[in-house]
């Protein structure tokens, strides 16, 4: 048998020995630990037929560093697939999964981003049913990047988009902001702060899951990832042609967190997340949505100022919200 390299290598060709052995010695066995099919030999995958409209996403994920408090890239991009279909109602049942891996990236690190990749997959219920891998030249690709596409269900009984947003609706979110893009920042560029901060990462589907067992008239649900709170919430106002109002003293925010943006000069409402999501349900229904996902009411849906949020400070003054014209914290996600 040959001697296995510690790193990964360039091979020429698609039909390359040391590709085929990553394959069969490395990549299968840790995405299907329990002999399941291994249709990631094919060229694809037949799903069976289902009853429901299905939906379908996909993302790719270059964050840097590929380890973080609180998470790896691997399990970034199983949840973030999952968090994504949650956000249409749908459960995520099939996860296609690309990987380009540079050349000398060490075995070891594969090893490791594989077996947290198995683990998110088994935690949520979804299975990795095909996927390829492609190596680059050393330098290229900052050791892994990862494409995920997941496909599942629809099980909401209404529409969940912002063309169902109304005025009058209560925004409701599952948690505290910027944990995710300060864990992040702090590990990439050796920084201390005062308490520990680790990512907020976190698979979405059984909080929405309990919304619709609840019976509650959810109109739309969105992660706020990249951008944060403020560019999910303008996102929306945008699409719905409504306005939004919140309230600065309602949005919890860790005070470790706090006191990095102060020091680096960040706001949290722009800070990205990985397990945080906002609710747009009607009013009477905001304090159970709030109580079935540990969350908080921060605010609200109006017909003025149209398109733009507003903020209701701490001090009882107003300002906008806007959108960033650049990304405050490249390469979170």
């Amino acid at each position: 048998m040959p001697v296995e390299p510690d790193t990964i290598q360039l091979a020429h060709g698609s039909g390359g020995r040391w590709m085929n052995q990553l394959l069969d010695r490395i990549i299968l066995p840790a995405l299907h630990p329990h002999g399941a099919d291994l249709s990631l030999r094919h060229d694809g995958a037949v799903l069976p037929a289902t009853s429901s409209p299905l939906a379908i996403t996909t993302d790719s994920y270059v964050i840097r560093p590929l380890f973080f408090p609180g998470g790896d890239i691997g399990r970034l991009a199983v949840y973030g697939s999952v968090n994504d279909l949650a956000m249409c109602g749908a459960r995520a049942s099939w996860l296609s999964v690309g990987l380009i891996l540079e050349e000398g990236l060490p075995l070891e690190t594969l090893r490791r981003i594989l077996a947290s990749m198995a683990a998110a997959a088994e935690e949520t219920g979804i299975a990795i049913i095909t996927g390829d891998t492609k190596v680059v030249e050393r330098g290229k690709g900052d050791g892994v990047y990862v494409n995920t596409t997941a496909v599942g269900p629809v099980l909401s009984p209404t529409l969940i988009a912002p063309s169902a947003v109304r005025s009058g609706d209560a925004v409701v979110i599952n948690g505290d902001l910027g944990r995710h893009g300060i864990a992040v920042l702090s590990v990439r560029e050796g920084l201390e702060f005062d308490g520990d901060i680790s990512s907020d990462l976190a698979p979405l589907w059984r909080p929405v899951e309990r919304l619709l067992q609840a019976g509650i008239d959810v109109h739309c649900l969105r992660d706020l990832t990249r951008g944060g709170l403020s560019s999910a919430l303008n996102e929306i106002a945008q699409s719905a042609h409504l306005g939004i109002e919140v309230r600065e003293i309602a949005i919890p925010i860790h005070e470790a967190v706090r006191g990095a943006c102060e020091l680096l000069g960040l706001d949290p409402f722009y800070v990205a997340n990985e397990g945080r999501f906002a609710a747009f349900v009607p009013a009477w229904q905001a304090t159970e949505t709030a109580a079935q996902i540990g969350g908080v009411i921060i605010g609200k849906v109006v017909d003025t100022h149209v398109g733009t949020v507003v903020l209701e400070t701490t001090l009882g003054t107003h300002r906008p919200l806007d959108l960033l014209s650049g990304e405050q914290l490249p390469r979170i996600c």
